[in-house]
């Protein structure tokens, strides 16, 4: 590569960086350079936790050594062979910080490495760092961090107030889109990769629960977790999620079977493909631009060759309230492991109990503490069976609305958030209409299917808009195929005013 052609090096997809390292016109040890001068020059973003630049460096000068290898004919490149991929501080990283953006888990450093991140190493990733998250997981903003607030790299027309860059991987959104990463980690809860990923105008998928390991991630609510890739492209996404994917018998449940060619997936003809369009996914305060995009994206599947198909999901309405039972009970348990006694933070007390009520009052933020509270007191005697039990049986009625959308058709598109991106502390002072924000997105977590955010245009104000991609259980393929039906039409090209 020429001089000036380097120099724009990351902005390449990972797909197309990776035909250039594999021809060596450009050494992974270039593009990790370029990559940490990004982090640099978009630090205003606060993005990242921690930047492991020694480290990227040595992984770097390792693939590179592969790669010439390669080149002689003397061994295979790992699919992801210097690819600088940032990693989102929900994931345990052996010998660096992690921290689930909290500070009861401060100075924590992992002695092991997550499944997903050592799948990720093993094929001859990069990493960059640790970005941050809204705490614990905890937010649709990316404000709830212990370490501050993340900015979105776009900019509303005429109006330079930061706006949130969406969460809770809101860190792993704004590295991507800004050019300071070529790929990120993503965890995603109830739309937690997928709804950043439209903030941003990138790619996120969120697998179906049980394709990734969720071994050596800090869990949030265990039953709907999920791993996933964020990147610039449909077939990036596809990439890293073949590195990322497979069965982990450390896992309970991780699903024990084949990972396909997901790349090959992208790019298939979509001819006679049923694509189910659902009624319910109008909610009250949609953007009308967002709705247009939605009968836009319609369009661009039917000249595809698809065929557009109305069908209903009557319990959607169920599923935020469902949601926000489920979760916080789930996190009210898992989190109950951070007591002062044998990881991170520890503040003194009179007694035991007392040490337990300090350190978890100093440690954990206000929305932590909400959705604690919640979660307890909808597992207590008395209220059991009238909140935790009736949403697992509300959760049970959306499974079984998809069930039977799919007899219906192949995939389902709807928008991926019902606004753009929103001014930082425009809605933290009001946690239901923050909770909003997931209302097209909990419902896949709820019943366990994937789901994929394409960037597809532009708001009113400039501002990136996402279509959600949503297929069968272990269907990624099918997902893929769409999203990048979606991506070859709409030709999202636009870049964020903070951009390395």
């Amino acid at each position: 590569m020429g001089a000036g052609t380097l120099a724009a090096a990351n902005r390449l997809s990972i797909v197309a960086a990776r035909a250039a390292l594999a021809k060596g016109e450009v050494s992974a040890a270039e593009l990790a350079e370029l990559h940490l001068a990004a982090i640099e020059k978009t630090k205003d973003l606060n993005a990242w936790v921690v930047v492991a630049a020694e480290r990227a460096r040595a992984m770097a000068k390792a693939a590179d050594t592969r790669l010439a290898a390669a080149r002689q004919g003397k061994g295979a490149a790992g699919l992801l062979d210097g690819i600088p991929l940032a990693v989102k501080d929900m994931f345990c990283t052996a010998g660096v910080q992690t921290t689930a953006s909290s500070r009861i888990l401060e100075g924590f450093v992992p002695t092991y490495e997550s499944t997903v991140t050592t799948k990720l190493w093993e094929q001859g990733a990069v990493m960059l760092g640790k970005v941050s998250c809204d705490e614990f997981a905890m937010g649709s903003s990316n404000a709830t961090s212990a370490w501050g607030p993340v900015k979105n790299p776009w900019l509303r027309k005429g109006d330079n107030r930061p706006l949130v860059p969406g969460g809770s991987s809101g860190g792993s959104a704004a590295a991507v889109a800004a050019r300071a990463a070529m790929g990120a980690t993503g965890t995603d809860t109830g739309g937690s990769i997928r709804q950043p990923a439209a903030f941003v105008g990138i790619t996120g998928l969120k697998p179906t629960y049980g394709r990734c390991s969720r071994w050596g991630i800090v869990a949030f609510a265990s039953s709907l977790d999920q791993a996933g890739p964020m990147a610039r492209t449909v077939k990036d996404c596809a990439l890293m999620l073949q590195a990322m994917a497979g069965f982990d018998p450390k896992d309970s449940t991780s699903v024990d079977r084949p990972v396909p060619d997901y790349v090959a997936a992208c790019g298939g003809s979509l001819k006679g493909l049923r694509i189910g369009v659902p009624k319910e996914y109008r909610p009250d305060g949609m953007d009308p631009v967002i709705d247009r995009l939605w009968e836009q994206g319609v369009a661009w599947l039917r000249d595809a060759g698809a065929v557009p198909v109305p069908i209903s999901l009557p319990n959607t309405k169920h599923a935020l309230p469902a949601y926000y039972v489920i979760a916080p009970a789930e996190a009210s348990s898992n989190l109950a492991r951070y007591d002062g006694v044998r990881f991170g933070r520890r503040v003194p007390g009179e007694d035991l109990t007392d040490l337990y009520e300090r350190t978890r009052g100093e440690g954990f933020g206000a929305e932590v503490k909400r959705r604690i509270l919640i979660g307890t007191y909808v597992l207590s005697a008395g209220y059991y069976d009238a909140y935790y039990l009736k949403a697992q049986k509300v959760r049970r009625l959306i499974a079984d609305d998809f069930d039977a959308a799919f007899r219906q058709c192949d995939a389902i598109l709807t928008p991926t958030t019902p606004t753009a991106a929103f001014a930082l502390g425009e809605k933290q002072d009001d946690p239901v209409a923050m909770y909003l924000n997931d209302v097209l997105t909990v419902t896949v977590n709820l019943a366990g299917l994937p789901g994929l955010s394409v960037p597809a245009g532009l708001s009113g104000e400039g501002l990136p808009l996402g279509l959600q991609v949503i297929g069968r259980a272990f269907d990624e393929e099918t997902v893929l195929k769409v999203g990048q039906a979606i991506e070859a039409a709409a030709r999202f090209e636009a870049l964020p005013q903070v951009c390395a």
